[in-house]
């Protein structure tokens, strides 16, 4: 009896100490930390969500949409709440409860099948995987990214119709180009996490992207709790860019050249039309070229923008930049004699022209329009090799043009050699060897001298607006004379000898019905892998319209021609398709008359 006493005893002294302890424990949940454990609570049912800025639109000069966002989203699984089939309480689901959720994520896989493509097997590890390593609840898999507005609202419609749960989306914008491989080069893309990875998304992310916001909530396993606490801050949508770039003349462009480079046979293409009194880009063309909407088969080579990134000697171009400073500095004139042998010592080598050809008797305006090695040469020997240094870096070669597009970056400006050049690079640099450029370099050092004489900056970017409204500082180098403007009509001048003169060519082939041409070949011999000029060619040509009064310049280039390499044959005829095209779409009237070039060529000694 007195055992069991005892036991009675220690039993009811066993359960008041186990009474206290809860009692205790009851006092500090409730009382002393009730704060902390709601804060607790509620942070456990409270996600925060990050809401995706808008990005920017970029348009062209008409108002033409080249980039937008459009609604998408990213579809997400919950597998512990697939688990129970959005049962919360477990203890209340009935045999039919426990049937439907063990079938829950394979009825689901099929769905998502039918949506978003693939096969069950791409979703079920994920639907299945209700707990994660740490034996916490998974409540997130991403199952699919950039999933079309309406596909996920069909999606959800026939999960919902079925009575599965445990999928759900989070705003997942998708960048779109509605024009595919129009001005993509230029436009460029964004990559997988929709940051700009070429062109101006790359050049002009920090605006285009805006600022996400995020919105803050508590949830059940049912979704958003109506009368939890919710936060929320507003995105801020990324700046609207409208380019200089016309998407018409710029499809026109691309047609022409591609036809180019496919007669040609050629490595690759590029052409670019100017506004001449702004340095406004109406067109910028690269073939190969690829779709912003879809990189992924395209070559990395194709991924940028050949027009600012890659250098090249410009060959007998260069040779209009040359005579340019001669006239400007007066040491020529377009009717100066120039007595051209058949071969001229530089070095230890013998400079010669493209023709065989015995002693000629050419003026300046001849020897451009024959395009002759030797004559440049003679006559670049009069100026001094500072001067002539001086003059080709005020024109922007072997500077940053400062255009708004990526890749001039200091190995890709190109080369102009120092005053201190040995004679035969002086010579080689004056007939367009010897140097190198980018063709927007080109471009927009030509666009100069045949303008009146003044350096544009080559822009692409017309204005940029915040989504507020605010206008973005557009950043251009002031414009600056480089040449006089009696130099600039003198070279026009010369430039029109090439295309117009009876004694060049015939003008039903080589002339704009209405308008006056002016225009210059060029072909360059390209370096090989060990120096010698054994890679190939490039061939281009200017065109510059109307000669009276230069408004637009069309430059195309073609590279490692094969079908023909002389820029007259590769370039010329789509430089000249392009202008056709241009010219009346900008309202420039044809001349009232085209009078019969009569500026002599050549002299009698």
């Amino acid at each position: 009896m007195a055992s069991s006493e005892r036991r009675i005893t220690v039993f009811f002294i066993f359960m008041a100490f186990v009474v206290s302890i809860a009692s205790g424990r009851a006092v500090l949940l409730q009382g002393i930390d009730a704060d902390a454990n709601a804060q607790a609570a509620a942070e456990a049912l409270t996600r925060t969500q990050t809401l995706e800025a808008d990005r920017g639109l970029i348009l062209d000069r008409n108002g033409e949409v080249l980039a937008e966002t459009q609604p998408a989203f990213m579809v997400i699984a919950d597998p512990w709440s697939i688990a129970t089939n959005g049962t919360q309480d477990t203890s209340t689901m009935d045999d039919d409860d426990r049937v439907a959720a063990a079938q829950a994520p394979d009825a689901i896989a099929a769905i998502l099948v039918r949506y978003l493509g693939g096969s069950k097997s791409d979703y079920l590890p994920k639907l299945e995987a209700s707990h994660n390593d740490d034996g916490t609840a998974n409540q997130y898999e991403v199952l699919a990214r950039k999933v079309s507005a309406a596909v996920y609202q069909q999606l959800s419609a026939e999960l919902e119709d079925a009575g599965w749960y445990g999928i759900y989306a989070q705003v997942d914008p998708v960048r779109y180009y509605p024009n595919g491989t129009l001005a993509s080069n230029v436009v460029g893309f964004v990559n997988s996490e929709g940051d700009g990875a070429g062109g101006l998304e790359y050049s002009q992310d920090e605006n285009l992207r805006g600022v996400d916001g995020t919105q803050t909530y508590q949830t059940s396993r049912y979704g958003t709790i109506p009368l939890g606490d919710t936060t929320l801050v507003e995105p801020v949508d990324g700046a609207t860019y409208t380019l200089t770039i016309d998407s018409e003349l710029q499809w026109m462009v691309q047609n022409e050249l591609t036809n180019a480079v496919a007669d040609a046979q050629a490595k690759s293409g590029t052409a670019i039309v100017m506004a001449v009194d702004t340095g406004e880009i109406l067109a910028m063309a690269n073939v190969p070229t690829f779709d912003s909407n879809d990189v992924s088969d395209a070559s990395a080579d194709d991924l940028g923008n050949r027009a600012v990134t890659d250098a090249y000697e410009p060959g007998s171009v260069q040779k209009v930049l040359t005579m340019a400073a001669l006239l400007d500095a007066g040491l020529i004139t377009p009717d100066t004699p120039v007595e051209v042998p058949s071969q001229i010592s530089s070095g230890d080598r013998a400079i010669s022209d493209a023709w065989t050809h015995g002693t000629l008797y050419l003026t300046a305006r001849g020897v451009l329009a024959q395009s002759s090695n030797i004559g440049t040469v003679e006559l670049a020997r009069q100026m001094d090799k500072q001067t002539m240094v001086d003059y080709l870096s005020s024109f922007g070669l072997g500077n940053s043009t400062g255009i708004e597009l990526p890749g001039e970056t200091e190995g890709s400006l190109g080369i102009l050699p120092d005053a201190d050049m040995a004679d035969y690079t002086r010579d080689q640099i004056a007939f367009g060897q010897g140097l190198s450029v980018t063709a927007v370099q080109e471009a927009a050092a030509l666009a100069a001298v045949v303008n009146g004489g003044v350096y544009h900056a080559p822009t692409i970017v017309s204005s940029a607006v915040t989504s507020s409204g605010d206008q973005i500082t557009v950043e251009h180098s002031e414009a600056r004379r480089v040449i006089s403007a009696e130099a600039s009509e003198a070279i026009v001048n010369m430039m029109e000898a090439s295309v117009a003169s009876p004694e060049m060519t015939t003008a039903d082939s080589t002339t704009i019905p209405g308008y006056r041409m002016a225009g210059k070949s060029g072909t360059a011999q390209k370096a090989g892998e060990y120096g010698n000029y054994d890679g190939g060619y490039t061939g281009s040509y200017v065109a510059v319209a109307p000669a009276d009064d230069p408004q637009l310049l069309v430059y195309v280039v073609i590279d490692e021609p094969t079908n023909g390499y002389y820029g007259g044959v590769v370039a010329f005829p789509s430089a000249r398709e392009i202008m056709m095209q241009a010219l009346p779409r900008y309202g420039i009237a044809p001349s009232s008359s085209v009078p019969e070039y009569t500026d002599p060529l050549t002299y009698q000694p």
